[in-house]
């Protein structure tokens, strides 16, 4: 009787036992499974993310516009644009930059070189073999080569708003032919090649291929722009022969001419008022005094006629608008 009624005890155990030592082995697996799948998972992830992105840097590249502006693509002459005229006036948008180095200090400004007897068709700013150079606007780089006697390495970007930056004397270019950059975005390293005495980040602005003075958009001592919207007037053009006077700016020239130092294609039109303007500008630079005015709220043209120091008729035909003409705030005027 006694061990009879102790059989249902051990046969529960016995269940008991065999069942933990079945179980067991396959909880433990099935949490091991679980934890290696954990990090494939993680991989997984960042490989799709990869692919993700080359996608995307695929399609921001063939989705790139070029607008109306430019009607050609050249990854080999830093001025040749085939069939693009320079129209009578144009709106560049200014907003969404990055200064393309945090330097303050410009050491050679835009215009006349008279120890060189050219002109100087960028700014100078001062930086340090490997500082870090950024792009000023989106855009798509065009150019990225070396040309030893003007720029040294540089690099071409083509912007949305119409403009092309060039990057001079660099030590590093870090970009290819093809990307897609932003605004802030490092394309390359300050340095001293080329045609340079001294390490420097030659920098240029350019609306197909005119060179506009930088200090006219970037305000590189306040690390800012110089308003929202610059209306860039063509001084050249004739409406009886559209952009004529510009040809000269729109042809292919050889990299020895593209040079830092060495172009000089803007002086074949109307070289003695270009030269004295270039002169006027580098002379107004170096004793501090402005030639641009940034439209306030509030601002009409008989205001800013009293504060410039010239009449309102001579405002209007140095910006080529009428008395009529509505002013915008941030409006760029020259004086």
């Amino acid at each position: 009787m006694h061990s009879t009624s102790r059989f249902p005890h051990i046969l529960r155990f016995f269940l008991v036992f065999v069942l933990a030592f079945v179980l067991a082995p396959r909880n433990i697996y099935a949490q091991d499974l679980i934890a290696r799948q954990a990090p494939v998972d993680r991989r997984v992830k960042a490989i799709d993310s990869v692919a993700i992105n080359r996608v995307l840097k695929r399609r921001q590249r063939e989705d790139f516009e070029m607008g109306d502006l430019y009607s050609s693509w050249n990854t080999e002459s830093v001025h040749c644009y085939a069939n693009s005229q320079l129209p009578e006036k144009f709106r560049i948008d200014l907003r969404g930059f990055a200064m393309p180095t945090p330097s303050r200090i410009v050491t050679s400004n835009f215009g006349y070189r008279p120890a060189f007897g050219r002109n100087h068709k960028g700014i100078d700013v001062k930086v340090y073999i490997g500082d870090t150079i950024v792009s000023a606007f989106d855009g798509k780089v065009r150019i990225v080569k070396y040309d030893r006697g003007g720029y040294g390495k540089y690099i071409v970007i083509r912007h949305n708003n119409g403009l092309e930056t060039i990057y001079g004397h660099l030590s590093k270019q870090i970009v290819k032919v093809g990307d897609v950059v932003r605004a802030g975005e490092p394309i390359g390293l300050g340095g001293n090649t080329g045609l340079s005495t001294g390490s420097h980040l030659h920098f240029e602005t350019r609306l197909l291929g005119e060179a506009i003075n930088p200090a006219l958009l970037f305000d590189f001592a306040n690390q800012d722009v110089t308003c929202d919207f610059y209306d860039y007037i063509n001084p050249n053009y004739n409406p009886l022969r559209g952009n004529g006077g510009n040809a000269p700016a729109l042809a292919q020239l050889s990299e020895g001419e593209a040079g830092a130092e060495n172009l000089q294609h803007d002086e074949a039109v109307q070289p003695e008022q270009r030269q004295a303007e270039t002169r006027s500008s580098a002379k107004s630079s170096r004793q501090g005094k402005g030639k641009v005015y940034k439209v306030r709220k509030g601002d009409s043209l008989s205001t800013i006629s009293k504060r410039t120091g010239i009449s309102v008729r001579e405002l209007c035909r140095r910006n080529n608008i009428s008395k009529r003409s509505r002013l915008q705030i941030g409006q760029i005027l020259r004086y």
